[in-house]
């Protein structure tokens, strides 16, 4: 997921204003600073750190929890970010799933620089929600100067290794889905050739626009064929174009996961 810096500071600017009361005990954040890469970006980490039985949300939290915002107000020498998300859990909260991390959590943050060959200013705050018996938004601010050099955080490393597999590496064959019109929205049907994970599965489904809700898919297998299904709506009420090549879809079992991008039309 890469954000362009002006929109994330517009995204959080317009998020709602009333926030609950302080974090400190709850959860604590840390730039981790991480190094320079090889193709001139700079790979930092945001680290969350979590109280006993305390839950935070991944990029798509699912009905029970809420989505991650970030800021870059004040950065400098910053033009994108792009975060590269750990496998996260999947819970039942009062009936509804959600999606998210416990205890600690470092999200790798990739950052395209407009000066490579000179150091950038990371500032600005995030929005999270943090939950136990109730769920809580906090508003988290950072402040870090990433150098030229550098040097690779072990911390963030494993993180980068506790990516998804991509569809190459999980073997994924076709992946195609079917559109059908409703009177408020978009029926999406998918359909991904893939073996078994061996565990109970969840799907995720994204439609690549943070205006249109989508909700929890069903899901069957049929042998070595993986369908779900999910309805799409705006969240203005209005219609809306669905682009296949935007959709990502996300199995997500046994502590592993399989990240899908784009899929073609059925046939």
């Amino acid at each position: 997921m890469t954000y362009k810096i002006f929109t994330s500071i517009l995204a959080l600017c317009v998020a709602p204003p009333a926030l609950a009361g302080p974090a400190d005990g709850i959860v604590e954040l840390e730039v981790l600073i991480g190094w320079r890469t090889d193709n001139g970006t700079h790979m930092a980490g945001l680290q969350l750190r979590l109280a006993p039985g305390w839950k935070t949300y991944w990029r798509t939290p699912g009905d029970g929890g809420i989505p991650p915002r970030f800021g870059w107000l004040g950065s400098q020498n910053l033009a994108a970010a792009a975060f590269h998300w750990p496998v996260p859990e999947v819970f039942d909260q009062n009936g509804m799933r959600s999606i998210g991390y416990t205890n600690v959590v470092v999200i790798p943050v990739e950052m395209t620089l407009n000066d490579p060959n000179t150091p950038a200013q990371m500032r600005g705050q995030i929005q999270i929600g943090v939950c136990e018996e109730i769920c809580v938004p906090v508003l988290l601010d950072f402040d870090a100067v990433l150098p030229v050099g550098g040097a690779r955080d072990p911390s963030i490393v494993a993180a980068l290794l506790g990516r998804p597999m991509t569809e190459g590496e999980a073997g994924v064959g076709a992946v195609t889905c079917a559109i059908d019109p409703m009177i408020d929205g978009l029926r999406l049907t998918t359909r991904v050739e893939m073996a078994p994970t061996g565990g109970d599965e969840a799907v995720v489904i994204e439609a690549g626009d943070q205006q249109v809700w989508v909700s929890q898919p069903e899901t069957w297998r049929e042998g070595s064929v993986l369908f779900a299904r999910s309805d799409m709506m705006h969240v203005s009420g209005g219609g809306f174009a669905l682009n296949r090549s935007d959709v990502r879809i996300t199995v997500l079992a046994g502590g592993k996961a399989v990240d899908i991008r784009g899929c073609d039309a059925a046939q």
